[in-house]
């Protein structure tokens, strides 16, 4: 049975669904894009995704295709229409089909395109067994704060990693880790001080990092906003990343030097346990 997709206004099986060879997402990438995680039915941290949909289409001078409301509305059809008990949701809005022009069309009406991923996502093998990452320069634009389908570099960045038998990369820019390939970074000093990257045009401003920030601080667990270097990540007690679909997941070994003793840590391990907690209280 095929999922039934959301395009423009209509419901569609995924078969039907279909956008102009001329949309701009498809030409110029000239798109952005949410993915909101799906737990027992619910939109997990969805608010949040919303704010930063509609800073993403301001930073890029893109209309909303309806109202934040209608929205998230259609959100929750979909995923009713899905059955999706647990998984994602999958957002995109292009600025719309014109002739192929690098300048922005005067009269494009935006796309709003919505589907469904259906997998587990609380009880995730990896954050038991923990991610090798390796490193890798990072060579993408400097917009990285909005949420773009420029995804080939990431992509390319996750092959390299499967290749040479790693789970991921981290980016890594003048000595310094940016973040992951879909992801924020993060480290767990000896002292249990958290680290991460502060928020700049640099990074995506993380959903699921921002909750991790609350938690932390609520918990009066120390946090430095601040970049660091892929050796003081190897010499860390802990190293995590944090992602809508990942939650808060360990980080064991980074090319090839296990973080810690190898294994997952305490504090990762209890930020994931706090979050799954949180999420379910929504």
């Amino acid at each position: 049975m095929s999922r039934i997709v959301y395009v423009n206004g209509e419901y569609l099986p995924e078969e039907e669904a279909k956008l102009s060879v001329f949309d701009r997402g498809f030409l110029f990438a000239d798109a952005v894009y949410e993915v909101s995680s799906i737990i027992d039915g619910r939109l997990i941290d969805n608010q949040q995704h919303l704010l930063r949909l509609k800073r993403s289409l301001d930073e890029l001078n893109m209309a909303e295709p309806c109202p934040m409301e209608e929205i998230e509305r259609i959100q929750h059809e979909v995923v009713k229409r899905n059955a999706v008990s647990e998984g994602m949701l999958y957002l995109q809005v292009t600025r719309g089909a014109a002739d192929r022009d690098f300048n922005f069309p005067a009269d494009a009406r935006p796309s709003l395109v919505m589907f469904t991923q259906a997998k587990k996502v609380a009880e995730n093998p990896a954050a038991e067994r923990g991610l090798s990452v390796i490193t890798l320069p990072d060579l993408r634009w400097h917009r990285r704060d909005i949420k773009t389908v420029q995804l080939l570099y990431p992509s390319m960045c996750k092959e390299e990693a499967r290749a040479r038998g790693a789970d991921d990369a981290w980016l890594v820019e003048d000595g310094q880790v940016t973040e992951g390939t879909s992801n924020n970074a993060w480290i767990v000093l000896h002292d249990g001080t958290l680290v991460t990257r502060q928020l700049s045009t640099d990074i995506l401003h993380g959903i699921t990092r921002r909750a991790v920030l609350r938690f932390a601080r609520e918990r009066q667990i120390r946090v430095e906003e601040r970049p660091f270097t892929v050796e003081e990540a190897q010499g860390a007690r802990e190293a995590f990343i944090t992602s809508a679909s990942a939650f808060v997941t360990p980080v064991v070994s980074i090319d090839g030097k296990p973080v810690g003793d190898g294994r997952p840590g305490d504090t990762a391990r209890g930020l994931r346990g706090i979050y799954l907690e949180e999420a379910g209280k929504l």
